[in-house]
């Protein structure tokens, strides 16, 4: 999970986005129905968030953030190939969500599906 900045806001040139600045932004919510990721990080820094708006819609978010409205926080899966004029910070504090693969047998898994796997084994230990 990073978080993203306008271009010129005042944290662009730091190396790490201080958590507890976190409360003093006005912040661009993603939410999908379900108490998230960003939501929980909130919660485990006792973080009262100044959420100016919320939305299902990555896109939307990175948006505003370039026009200046605002901060959000987005995973970093979404932010490797954006064409938004945005900085992408790291939190201060590790910040990051669990993703899952569920398949009904490994033994009748396509070759294709193997090899996912083994790929995602050999990231998970670099």
């Amino acid at each position: 999970m990073l978080v993203i900045l306008p271009e010129n806001h005042p944290m662009a040139e730091h190396e790490y986005f201080p958590i507890k600045d976190l409360v003093g932004e006005p912040f661009m919510l993603l939410e999908k129905g379900a108490e998230t990721e960003i939501s929980e990080i909130f919660v485990r820094h006792n973080i009262i968030p100044n959420v100016r708006f919320t939305t299902w819609d990555d896109y939307a978010i990175m948006s505003i953030v370039e026009n200046g409205l605002g901060i959000s926080i987005l995973p970093e899966l979404i932010l490797q190939r954006t064409p938004y004029r945005i900085v992408k910070k790291e939190l201060e504090v590790a910040a990051y969500r669990k993703i899952g693969i569920v398949m009904k047998d490994s033994k009748t898994a396509s070759l294709a599906v193997k090899r996912f796997i083994e790929y995602l084994k050999y990231r998970n230990r670099t």
